[in-house]
């Protein structure tokens, strides 16, 4: 048995496949591809596979780790080739190897997000006030008693650093937030947070993780 990581890309209509459908997704792939996994113990033996940080809904990643135990004699590139065989359109094994971090290492995690207004010069100069403010005020579920309230958050502490510009008529915000087991910013609720800020609709919008760090700002691996 050895433990090997599998990068891959999650992009295109994929980006809607939820964290929990994608973990079908996978066990589905593998046993197409004929991989045999070590299980679990105990009562409800499971095959291990454990993803390193679970993505939201409607975005996309070039970066995404999930981690497996296999018994078969394999090797990377068998792996991969088996894999990307067998997993849908969107979805691709972009790396295979035996060394790799913990989930915990993962601090930080960069995002690309594309707007696109009518105004993009306006929606540009709002967007940076709103970022540049002392505090950024979410709204986020919660639940009080048996009811559920919108209770006001501010995230304006998990953004470490952000550019924003006008680039090919879309405006592209590159920034950096807080991420990993302890301290994580769900990327479409700041979306959603700017949009409201600003009071402005948007034409067209895409979210993207494009890598995520560890505390020196090294690429988790």
């Amino acid at each position: 048995m050895r433990e090997v990581r599998l990068r891959f890309s999650k992009t295109g209509q994929a980006k809607y496949i939820s964290h929990l459908d994608t973990n079908r997704v996978f066990s589905r792939a593998l046993a197409r591809a004929k991989i045999n996994l070590w299980y679990t113990q105990g009562f409800n033996p499971r095959p291990y596979m454990s993803f390193s940080l679970p993505l939201s809904l409607g975005v996309e990643s070039y970066c995404e780790n999930v981690d497996l135990r296999i018994l078969d004699d394999l090797t990377d590139e068998e792996i991969k080739d088996r894999m990307n065989n067998a997993l849908p359109l969107g979805i691709r094994i972009v790396d295979v190897y035996e060394d790799f971090m913990d989930c915990h290492d993962i601090v930080y995690s960069d995002y690309v997000y594309k707007f696109e207004f009518k105004d993009n010069e306006t929606a540009l100069e709002k967007i940076i006030a709103v970022l540049e403010s002392d505090e950024i005020l979410a709204q986020k579920k919660a639940k009080q008693g048996k009811r559920r309230i919108l209770k006001e958050t501010d995230i304006k502490q998990f953004i470490v650093k952000y550019n924003a510009s006008i680039r090919n008529n879309n405006i592209v915000l590159n920034i950096r937030l807080l991420a990993g087991p302890d301290k994580n910013l769900n990327p479409t609720l700041l979306f959603d947070t700017i949009i409201r800020l600003i009071d402005m609709d948007y034409e067209w919008k895409s979210i993207g993780r494009i890598s995520l760090l560890t505390k020196d700002f090294k690429e988790y691996k």
